[in-house]
């Protein structure tokens, strides 16, 4: 029996709930998530022939949101925010506790730095290698692999009020990492 790869048009339903909670975990908006998922697929779908046959089509796909996001969040900066909007992104208080715990590890999730939320999401929720991570990313695997740890570091710091005991790796610039390597290989 032959095993048969999906299609592409079915590789990209298989790919919408991951891209659902990327798109939520980067917007923390519902509607601009579902927005964001939408536009993404259509991108993939129009650009369908630069995708290259047996990479790795998750890792394009969250490419392409991750760049409709910011080119998103980049423009929304320039637009003010009316009194109608701020009046509809009120929040009602939960009244259940597992749902008010959710809502503070998303506050303390949202409260992250894009660039860290981002990391550790791609690592953690969506089992990337840190390999595939920094190349969605656009970063070296260093800075992806610190990242991961300042953004853990810091829900715990969130969550429980506690720091966390040391943090061993440092966020180096993606331009001075082979810099930073031969600086530590030189070290005794």
């Amino acid at each position: 029996m032959k095993d048969e790869t999906p299609s592409f048009g079915d590789a990209l339903i298989q790919a919408i709930p991951n891209l659902r909670a990327f798109a939520h975990s980067l917007s923390g908006d519902s509607q601009l998530s579902n927005d964001l998922v939408q536009e993404t697929l259509l991108k993939a779908w129009t650009h369908k022939e630069s995708f290259v046959p047996d990479s790795n089509l998750k890792a394009w796909l969250f490419t392409i949101l991750r760049n409709t996001y910011f080119t998103h969040y980049r423009k929304s900066q320039r637009e003010e925010l009316d009194e109608d909007q701020a009046a509809m992104n009120a929040s009602v208080p939960a009244t259940q506790l597992t749902h008010l715990e959710f809502e503070d590890m998303q506050k303390a999730l949202m409260r992250l730095s894009a660039d860290h939320r981002e990391a550790l999401l791609l690592i953690t929720a969506e089992g990337f290698s840190y390999e595939d991570a920094a190349r969605v990313c656009g970063c070296a695997v260093g800075t992806m692999k610190s990242r991961v740890n300042r953004a853990r570091s810091r829900l715990l710091e969130e969550m429980t009020g506690e720091t966390a005991a040391t943090e061993t790796v440092t966020e180096a610039p993606e331009e001075g990492e082979a810099a930073l390597k031969a600086r530590r290989s030189a070290e005794p």
